[in-house]
Formats: C-alpha cells, structure tokens, sequence
C-alpha cells in the first residue's frame, strides 16, 4: 500500500509541477495595457490599422480570440506592433493577454 501511496504522491507532485501555473491578474493586465498597449490600441482600437484593431470579430477573423495567441503576438510582435519579450515578464503578457480578451468579450465596455 505504502508504494502505491508513493507512486500517487509523485504522480501528482509531477502534475502539479509540470504545468505552468496561470497568474494571471485582470487588474494587472488593465494597468499593464494602459502603460504599453493604450497608446495604439485605446478602447480597443488599433491607430496603425483600424481593420485589426482588438474588437471580438477581428480578434476571431485573425485567429486571435485565445489567451495563447494574444501571448504569442504580444511576445514576439507582428508587423507595424512591437515584440514586447525581454520588456515585459511571461506573467505581465499573460494578464494583459487575459485582458484584452475579456474586454473584447465585453465590448471594450466597462
């Protein structure tokens, strides 16, 4: 019994370990997104080009509608937008990531 204890207790100390953890933090992102993003993407907008600007639709006609691809685009940059890498932590682009998805779910309405 005493093995199989041991077995389970490592499995999930494996589990629990092998997963990145989501810290993600709305608040954060909002402030974050303020600082970095706001001044191109104001209520969701997009100054560089209006079509591809951070509403719902857009997000989903470019295949950004996931917390993962906001990450990938706001880490590594795409076009006229920045790679934020290296200026912001893993954590800090997940929140913004997180909130930019749930106001474009709410229609950059507060």
């Amino acid at each position: 019994m005493s093995v199989l204890m041991a077995c389970l207790a490592s499995l999930t100390a494996i589990a629990l370990f092998s997963q990145s953890p989501a810290f993600a933090d709305i608040e954060q992102g909002a402030a974050i997104f303020k600082t970095n993003c706001a001044s191109c993407h104001a209520g969701g907008r997009n100054l560089v080009k209006a079509e591809k600007n951070l509403k719902l639709a857009s997000l989903e006609k470019y295949g950004m509608n996931s917390v993962e691809a906001i990450i990938a685009q706001v880490t590594n940059g795409k076009n006229a937008m920045p790679a934020f890498r290296g200026r912001l932590k893993p954590a800090q682009i997940e929140s913004v990531a997180e909130y930019v998805l749930a106001q474009a779910q709410k229609d950059w309405k507060k």
